[in-house]
């Protein structure tokens, strides 16, 4: 085996791993594309939303919302930038651990307050909102 065949065994083998290791580094990134930004409890029946104040506004272009317990979701409002607010429409019913598809606020958002509204078939449901870029 003359050494240019050896090199160039050694490059190919270089340049397969790296290619791999690009891949799953960009596969992981898609996956961590996801975050929380907060949950909170929907108490029985009322007309007040149950609120997630954000210490540090979140950049977000769509949202999500999980159910930790049987509830009934209305609406979300999210406030953002100077206080303006924009409403999510739901109108479900969801069943424990279940969730929404993603819906968009329109452009990325730096989101400072979410309100959710809806009513919890017990006395009270945990709800879990969830952001992504």
């Amino acid at each position: 085996m003359s050494l240019m065949s050896i090199w160039n065994s050694h490059l190919t083998t270089r340049i397969l791993v790296g290619g791999l290791l690009l891949v799953s580094t960009s596969a992981v990134q898609a996956s961590d594309d996801q975050f929380t930004l907060g949950r909170t409890i929907l108490l029985g029946a009322g007309d007040h939303g149950a609120t997630i104040p954000l210490v540090v506004c979140r950049q977000t272009k769509y949202i999500k919302v999980k159910a930790e317990r049987d509830l009934t979701l209305e609406r979300v409002v999210v406030t953002y930038g100077g206080d303006r607010t924009k409403t999510i429409y739901f109108d479900r019913d969801m069943r424990g651990s279940k969730e929404t598809e993603w819906k968009s606020l329109g452009s990325r958002r730096c989101v400072k307050k979410i309100e959710i509204f809806g009513n919890s078939d017990r006395s009270k449901a945990g709800v879990k909102v969830f952001g992504r870029k």
